[in-house]
């Protein structure tokens, strides 16, 4: 998987943040107040999201409506597992990611390995 350009992130993160579906004319009008952005740029680059698979979109009315196929933390993992497939020593890979995070997510880490250690058992 890719990661998202700059506009393309933008788009998603708005998209996650807000936790529900959203028009182009929403997305501009938030994303105006921080740049100066065409309706039809960000109408385009919803359009690729969605061919990229990143959005769905339903229609209502004579507009679209978007919204996030994936959640921020899936979108995240995704990525994470298409950088570990471009090793070849894919634990060394993931001890030198583990030396990189905090302890507090290093703990976390370990916790849900456990968790998942123990539900493959049952």
């Amino acid at each position: 998987m890719r990661r998202l350009g700059e506009l393309e992130a933008e788009i998603m993160n708005r998209i996650w943040s807000w936790g529900r579906p959203a028009t182009v004319r929403e997305l501009v009008d938030d994303l105006t107040t921080t740049r100066q952005i065409a309706y039809t740029t960000v109408m385009t680059v919803a359009e690729i999201l969605f061919h990229k698979g990143h959005l769905q979109r339903r229609k209502d009315g004579r507009v679209w409506v978007y919204q996030s196929v994936r959640s921020r933390e899936e979108y995240t993992a995704a990525l994470m597992a298409d950088a570990l497939t471009s090793s070849p020593d894919r634990s060394t890979a993931l001890a030198r990611f583990a030396e990189q995070i905090s302890p507090d997510e290093q703990k976390a880490l370990r916790e849900t390995l456990e968790e998942l250690l123990r539900e493959r058992a049952e």
